[in-house]
């Protein structure tokens, strides 16, 4: 992979934060209806689904920020 470029690194850097606080508030979101036990199920799969694609698009931040160093 080519290296990053600072700006390019930042952008990638912000996004994965952002990225990261939408997933805590899903968690919460999901978490908050399922506890009030009669939340609309197709609504906490959608938001399971979406949770489960930020979480994808989180790890694939981390690997190309900070990419595994074989020693």
């Amino acid at each position: 992979m080519l290296p990053l470029s600072k700006e390019q690194e930042a952008k990638l850097g912000l996004e994965l934060a952002s990225k990261r606080q939408e997933h805590a508030d899903l968690d919460a979101a999901i978490h908050t209806l399922v506890s009030a036990g009669n939340a609309d199920q197709m609504l906490i799969q959608r938001l399971k689904k979406r949770k489960l694609a930020l979480k994808d698009r989180i790890v694939e931040l981390e690997q190309i920020l900070l990419p595994d160093i074989i020693a």
